[in-house]
């Protein structure tokens, strides 16, 4: 059953070896960050992680080498997809997409034992594929009798600020951001299931298909939302939610 869901964003500088210790602007969203993930594993202790393919790399590549594991004690390899989702199956010392790494990297601060399965989206998915994706892994969660928990791991539009990394600061990329964080902190799934494709790409939305997914998922579930950061340090918009579905979710008779 469904136990808790956590939104995070992919954000190397959350890893403080990263970012150094005078990055002061994400001394907030880390903090979030660590709150969402220190509660998602009081709610549950194996948890499956959802985020966008991409190519494979190690902390290393964005300037230290910072050891993730995906398992308390022994691998875990994520099996859980379909439609055009990709399981991330490969050991712990293998490169992982960006998302894995974080998801990783969130597991190890959960103040308790996990287990992770990991997830991954295609980014060229359509909406139907991601949120069909979505769906099945519903109904793979609500059959299971022990608490799962569901790590979201998204970032927004790129183009918040003068020096975004999607190339400056741009009104688009606001509104769509908007959009986003609104749906979030509403549990709107409709909302991001909705998400322009092409607006997304223009604005580096990336993650477009995991909100699709994101949106299968809870597509029959009330939650209670607790939104515990939004904001663009660097120009980039990172939501920090977690999700709480209001009654057990199990699987359907």
């Amino acid at each position: 059953m469904l136990a808790e869901l956590a939104i995070v964003p992919s954000a190397p500088l959350l890893v403080p070896e990263l970012s150094g210790r005078d990055a002061a602007e994400v001394d907030e969203v880390r903090a979030a960050v660590l709150d969402a993930v220190r509660s998602l594993g009081g709610a549950a202790r194996t948890w499956i992680a959802i985020g966008v393919d991409g190519p494979p790399r190690l902390f290393s590549a964005y300037g230290v080498d910072v050891p993730v594991t995906a398992s308390s004690g022994r691998e875990t390899p994520g099996r859980e997809t379909s439609g055009r989702g990709t399981p991330d199956s490969g050991s712990d010392a293998d490169p992982m997409p960006l998302a894995m790494l974080i998801a990783c990297w969130c597991r190890g601060r959960a103040d308790a034992p996990v287990e992770l399965r990991r997830v991954l989206v295609d980014p060229d998915a359509t909406r139907d594929e991601a949120r069909r994706l979505g769906v099945d892994l519903a109904a793979a969660i609500a059959a299971d009798p022990e608490p799962i928990g569901v790590l979201v791991v998204a970032d927004g539009a790129t183009a918040l600020s003068p020096s975004a990394p999607g190339g400056g600061d741009r009104e688009s990329a606001h509104r769509l951001q908007d959009v986003i964080d609104a749906a979030v902190a509403a549990g709107d799934v409709d909302e991001l299931a909705a998400l322009d494709p092409l607006a997304c790409e223009l604005d580096g939305v990336v993650a477009r298909p995991v909100f699709a997914a994101l949106a299968g998922l809870c597509a029959d579930i009330d939650v209670d939302v607790d939104v515990r950061y939004a904001g663009a340090p660097y120009g980039v918009g990172y939501t920090v939610a977690t999700w709480s579905p209001t009654s057990p979710v199990r699987a359907r008779s």
